[in-house]
């Protein structure tokens, strides 16, 4: 093979670089040579991926279950990457931050899109025998669900809707102990809270304060906000956040909505969610009143905010049974 200018170019350019290092730039050369060709499989280890589902029952439809929890946890992931890239961007512009609301509303389009892998594609006698396995572990507990809403919008927001008004000059250690997901984990019984709920306080609290923090300034309705003040041209950037808006506090949570009305709604009497959650309550957004990004919408579109897809829920559930 012939040392083209170019190859001699880029070769000067790799010994600049390991020069500055302090490194041999040979030695990285052999390692080039002795190193095998990567394959797709090593690269997203793959093997690794396939083995992580491990069912507690016989039922076959327990792995349908476990994969799709996989799956949307990769996708929160995603979104989590790049709430932290708008975060800690050293100078921030309107346009990145438009893209990177754009992404995370691709990644919830295609979970909401797809949950039809949870509403109708189990079947539900399987589903009620094989959800008895894993209690009191629910999908409540997803930490990156809450770290999500959390980079999303101010954390007053996520308090409570009677408590907001009265905490909105608390301490957000204070605010914390009234977080509105709180209140879904509670002994439908009893009012106290439930194990899983304790479960889950124990393993994320100090994290989830910890983000509070950090993101008190770089929240994305905070950022927005900065730079509506500041003159900047951000209809892009309300449109994007509006949709991100509906996404996760409309469309994800009726969606799991709809899926509970399937397989837990019953006469007289519902079924209790695996980690004893209030389900009826808590899933559905006309009742929590949870809003990112307030400042976006008119009075009626929040005083009806999730009431016409509740109805349709409900509408769809008669039709089938």
């Amino acid at each position: 093979m012939e040392l083209t200018p170019e190859i001699i170019e880029k070769l000067n350019k790799l010994q600049e670089k390991y020069t500055a290092m302090g490194q041999d730039m040979s030695a990285y050369l052999d390692g080039l040579l002795y190193a095998d060709f990567l394959t797709y499989w090593d690269y997203i280890h793959l093997d690794t991926l396939l083995s992580l589902q491990s069912p507690k029952t016989p039922f076959p439809d327990e792995e349908i279950f476990i994969m799709y929890h996989q799956i949307t946890e990769l996708y929160f992931k995603l979104s989590l990457h790049e709430f932290k890239q708008v975060a800690s961007h050293p100078s921030l512009t309107v346009a990145f931050f438009t893209e990177r609301v754009k992404r995370i509303n691709a990644y919830f389009n295609a979970l909401t899109t797809s949950f039809d892998v949870m509403v109708n594609g189990m079947e539900k006698e399987q589903f009620l025998k094989f959800r008895m396995s894993l209690l009191p572990a629910s999908g409540f507990q997803s930490g990156q669900y809450r770290m999500i809403e959390i980079s999303a919008t101010d954390f007053n927001r996520l308090i409570d809707k009677n408590k907001r008004e009265e905490l909105a000059n608390a301490s957000i250690e204070e605010q914390f102990e009234h977080i509105y997901w709180k209140y879904g984990a509670t002994e439908l019984a009893t009012g106290k809270q439930t194990l899983t709920l304790k479960q889950f306080m124990n393993k994320y609290a100090e994290q989830f304060l910890q983000l509070i923090k950090e993101r008190e300034e770089t929240n994305f309705a905070a950022l927005y906000q900065k730079f509506a003040a500041d003159g900047h041209d951000v209809s892009k950037l309300a449109e994007e956040l509006q949709y991100l808006d509906l996404f996760v506090n409309v469309e994800w949570p009726l969606s799991h909505y709809k899926s509970a009305v399937r397989y837990l709604e019953r006469d007289p009497v519902d079924i209790a969610a695996t980690g004893g959650t209030n389900w009826q309550k808590y899933l559905p957004p006309r009742f929590q009143k949870r809003i990112f990004y307030p400042f976006l919408w008119t009075k009626e579109q929040i005083d009806e905010w999730g009431k016409g897809w509740v109805i349709s829920a409900l509408k769809q559930s008669a039709k089938t049974k």
